[in-house]
């Protein structure tokens, strides 16, 4: 790798989650890249994953409240990104969900973009968060809707700052191609499948890990459990609707809350089957069961439908609701169908942290060569 001087500019630091993990393995590959971000309150424990460098954050870092509710300045985002000076830099990459892909570049340098998502509040899901936010009349309503048209406007002309767009799946390009009308090469994230050994082995029960919130669906899959009072499944993971989902379940699904790495690893590894409701970008969790030679059962909806190979490592159900679930689940338990558990873990390994760091530094190696020859051109 060439001598390069290199920015990553990534929303904002404060937990360790999908998009912290791409900007992690960024930084294996550019060791010496600068960070920036709206704000960085990065707890001590996980700051090894960002190699303990100073992140660069914008004036929002200063003001009231912002650790805890600096969402609520997603009005001053855009100009907080823009005052990110990174023109030093030849090559500058964007780890983007919301604002981070409207840095300010100059002609000279080149801007690619790793996008997790446009942003979803306003753009595809603005009318649900309108509504599910209570925000459908009254001041406080038209102030949010006035805001979110500002957003949307801001969104789509920075989507030209970018020279190239690498999304994290197909599922992914195609929101990209719909709201920017930009192309965008198709890389998936990283994911630790190391982390995560086969285990032939399967016990009786069925498992999800999930974040207790309601895109998850985590309720349609405690509904379909209803309906096979004789499978037991086991439901690890905390959040805002914890003590909803419990109130919904009955005597054969098991909350666990929150638990150690460990102990997930234990029941993704020993489960029958993993069962995965939402409608994600990407889906992780997915990918890591089937690392652990365990067959997930999946709404054929985003990422799972590219990572979950229906039949072979698993079974995609075409409708989120309860009664596509239990027919799966059905299907599943009839055994017409034989998973292979190194099947299953092998079609994990496409999607390893190897096979990611490769293919996005060669990706940016050829965009960067091409760069070079066009400026080399255009000069002479």
């Amino acid at each position: 790798m060439r001598n390069l001087k290199v920015a990553i500019v990534h929303e904002w630091f404060v937990d360790y989650s999908g998009s912290e993990k791409v900007v992690e393995q960024l930084l294996n590959i550019y060791p010496e890249a600068t960070l920036f971000s709206v704000i960085d309150y990065m707890p001590d424990h996980l700051r090894r994953h960002l190699h303990h460098k100073k992140v660069n954050t914008t004036f929002i870092q200063k003001l009231p409240f912002a650790k805890k509710q600096y969402r609520n300045y997603l009005v001053l985002m855009p100009l907080a990104i823009e005052q990110l000076n990174v023109s030093e830099f030849d090559l500058v990459i964007s780890s983007s969900h919301a604002v981070a892909k409207g840095v300010l570049t100059h002609a000279n340098q080149v801007h690619v973009c790793y996008c997790h998502s446009p942003i979803r509040y306003a753009w595809d899901l603005y009318h649900q968060y309108i509504h599910e936010a209570g925000l459908n009349k009254g001041v406080k309503g038209f102030l949010a809707k006035l805001i979110l048209h500002y957003i949307r406007n801001w969104d789509y002309t920075t989507a030209n700052r970018v020279d190239y767009f690498v999304a994290n799946s197909n599922y992914i390009a195609r929101r990209i191609h719909k709201v920017y009308n930009k192309k965008a090469t198709v890389i998936y994230p990283p994911v630790d499948v190391t982390g995560f050994e086969l285990v032939d082995e399967k016990e009786d029960f069925y498992v999800t890990v999930s974040r207790m919130v309601p895109y998850k669906k985590i309720d349609i899959i405690v509904e379909a459990f209803r309906g096979m009072p004789d499978k037991k499944l086991i439901i690890i993971g905390d959040g805002p609707d914890f003590n909803k989902i419990k109130s919904k379940a009955t005597r054969n699904v098991t909350l666990m809350g929150y638990q150690p790495f460990d102990v997930l690893k234990s029941h993704m590894q020993r489960a029958k089957a993993f069962i995965f409701a939402a409608e994600e970008d990407f889906g992780i969790t997915p990918v890591e069961a089937q690392a652990c030679g365990t067959p997930v059962i999946a709404f054929a909806r985003g990422g799972a439908v590219e990572t979950v190979i229906d039949g072979i490592t698993g079974i995609l159900f075409h409708e989120q609701t309860a009664t596509a679930l239990l027919d799966a689940l059905r299907q599943f338990e009839e055994g017409g169908l034989i998973f292979n558990a190194h099947t299953i873990r092998e079609n994990a390994s496409r999607f390893s942290t190897d096979v990611f760091k490769k293919t996005i530094a060669s990706f940016i190696e050829t965009k960067l060569q091409y760069s070079t020859a066009n400026s080399y051109a255009s000069e002479h």
